[in-house]
C-alpha cells in the first residue's frame, strides 16, 4: 500500500455541522490550532439527533487510483467515523461511513475505500473515489463526549 502525501489538517478548510440542523440537541465545535483540527462536544441521540462533524469539500474528487484514506489522529478512546459524500448522495442522510478507534497517543489510521458502507439501501454499494465531494470526521450514533484531533489526512493508493 502506498501512502500519497498527507495534508496537514490545519491546511484544509473545515466547516462544523451538528444535528441541530435537523432538530437534534448535540453541541460541539470544530477548530484548528497549531495545524491540528479538533472536534469536541457532546453527542446526544435525544430528539432523533446523534452527530457532530467537521467536513471539508473535495472539488475534484479523490485522486485516481485511491484505494483508501489515511488519517493521523488521537482522541479520548471513543470510536469515530469518516463520512464520504458523492454526487450520488444529495440528501443529508446519505453518506458512506467507516469507523476507526482512537486513543490518547497519535496514531495513523488507514481505512480502505472498500470498508465504507452506504447509509441507506437505495445507494450504490461501492464508492468511486473520483466522485467523492466531501470528507468528514464524525462523532456519531450514541450519547458520548467527543474529543477528536486530526493532524493530517490523505489518500492511499495501491493494493490494500
Amino acid at each position: 500500500m502506498e501512502v500519497d502525501v498527507m495534508t496537514p489538517a490545519g491546511d484544509v478548510d473545515w466547516i462544523y455541522l451538528g444535528d441541530t440542523v435537523m432538530g437534534g440537541v448535540s453541541e460541539g465545535r470544530a477548530s484548528t490550532e497549531d495545524g491540528i483540527l479538533r472536534l469536541t462536544g457532546t453527542v446526544s441521540t435525544a430528539n432523533r439527533g446523534g452527530f457532530i462533524q467537521a467536513r471539508t469539500y473535495v472539488d475534484q474528487g479523490l485522486p485516481e487510483g485511491t484505494t483508501g484514506l489515511r488519517l493521523r489522529v488521537r482522541g479520548n478512546g471513543e470510536r469515530y467515523f469518516v463520512h464520504l459524500r458523492t454526487f450520488l448522495t444529495p440528501l443529508p442522510w446519505q453518506y458512506y461511513q467507516a469507523g476507526f478507534e482512537t486513543g490518547p497517543d497519535w496514531a495513523e489510521v488507514t481505512i480502505p475505500i472498500a470498508d465504507f458502507q452506504p447509509s441507506g439501501r437505495m445507494m450504490p454499494l461501492a464508492i468511486s473515489p473520483d466522485l467523492v465531494r466531501s470528507v468528514a470526521v464524525v462523532a456519531y450514533g450514541r450519547d458520548h463526549v467527543a474529543d477528536l484531533s486530526v493532524a493530517a489526512l490523505g489518500p492511499v493508493s495501491g493494493a490494500p
